[in-house]
């Protein structure tokens, strides 16, 4: 059993707990916690779940110390990067195996500037840890699924990747509201949408199905539109967004393979479902992943999970953090390194089906 424990308890971090408890070559060791009001807490209760017998701390020093095997990286890396990095090094420095959702350059880490890749080489070296940066998007419906469906086709003439969803169902207002821009005037900058940030965040994806695919990708564009309010809307988990206010995005990153863009990913959001109707809508409820592959065949597959209490975007984090999580016994057989989606097999669920925490 390889010791496991789970740094972080917001949206990604009770998935990750859960996953972990789940799997069988996995023993939550520890859980690590920022606010002090869930120190002590046991795991279970702050994951929805049963008694764990595993309370939450903010030693970080203490579980660090303990040599845990693995740690599942779950703080929020957004608006806070520098020091995600900086715990991330320090638990690979301590020999473990980590795995993330927080890095977005690391997605493909092969083409990461030195400034973030370098420090975490200088840890696996010094430390033999390990680390695998993945989540849901970027992550498996940027990478291994285009891939994987694309080797259904005959001819392919362009992929194209969607996130689609209701962002009232993401529990995460500081996010929602200003690095998206939700609910703010048309004349707002939404950092997460100015020039060159799309690409930052996305284009690695772009560059993994690339690669997977045997083609280069000759630049990177990126499109956007966004659509205010018609009228004012209320939401179940972060109240009101005023009528004029930005109600929805929409905009690419794309690949250009040899002067057209054969490679796209496109984010479809809204917080509400009366903004933007003619833009594409999921096939059922807050929302949904989809792969199209423009060719012959013509192929779409659409991806809906759901989980604490039907919320799609638990849903999304729990099936990141599945692939995450899943890996950890892979990694723990491989060499230490730096490792990206195409090196990391997405495997079936062994010793899962029909399997119950006791």
């Amino acid at each position: 059993m390889i010791a496991t424990v789970v740094w972080g308890t917001g949206n990604v971090g009770r998935a990750a707990i859960r996953a972990v408890d789940a799997h069988p070559a996995l023993k939550l060791a520890a859980v690590l916690v920022h606010d002090p009001a869930k120190v002590g807490k046991d795991a279970g209760a702050l994951a929805g779940v049963g008694d764990l017998g595993v309370a939450a701390t903010d030693n970080i020093e203490a579980v660090l110390a303990a040599s845990p095997g693995a740690v599942v990286y779950a703080a929020s890396g957004d608006v806070r990067f520098d020091d995600a990095l900086a715990d991330i090094v320090r638990a690979i420095g301590a020999g473990a195996i980590v795995v993330t959702p927080a890095l977005y350059p690391l997605y493909d880490q092969r083409n990461a500037p030195p400034e973030l890749r370098d420090p975490v080489l200088a840890a696996i070296k010094d430390g033999g840890g390990s680390l695998f940066v993945s989540g849901v998007d970027p992550g498996w419906g940027n990478d291994v699924l285009p891939l994987l469906i694309s080797g259904l086709g005959t001819d392919v003439d362009v992929i194209r990747c969607q996130e689609i969803f209701d962002y009232s169902t993401y529990e995460q207002p500081d996010s929602v509201r200003y690095l998206v821009g939700m609910g703010q005037p048309m004349d707002y900058d939404p950092p997460m949408l100015m020039t060159g940030v799309p690409s930052m965040v996305w284009g690695g994806q772009v560059r993994l199905i690339a690669r997977g695919l045997g083609v280069e990708v000759g630049e990177l564009r990126e499109t956007l539109q966004r659509r205010p309010l018609e009228e004012t809307v209320s939401t179940r988990t972060m109240g009101d967004f005023e009528k004029g206010t930005q109600g929805a995005v929409r905009f690419e990153v794309q690949g250009i393979v040899d002067g057209e863009p054969r490679i796209v990913i496109e984010h479809v959001t809204r917080i509400h479902p009366s903004c933007a109707p003619d833009w594409p809508t999921p096939p059922s409820g807050d929302g949904a992943h989809r792969v199209i592959i423009e060719g012959r065949p013509r192929i779409e597959v659409s991806v809906e999970a759901s989980d604490e209490g039907e919320n799609r975007s638990a849903g999304g984090n729990a099936t990141a953090v599945g692939r995450l999580v899943g890996a950890i016994d892979w990694l723990a057989e491989a060499e230490p390194g730096l490792y990206d989606a195409l090196d990391v097999p997405l495997r079936p669920a062994a010793g899962k089906l029909g399997r119950r925490r006791s």
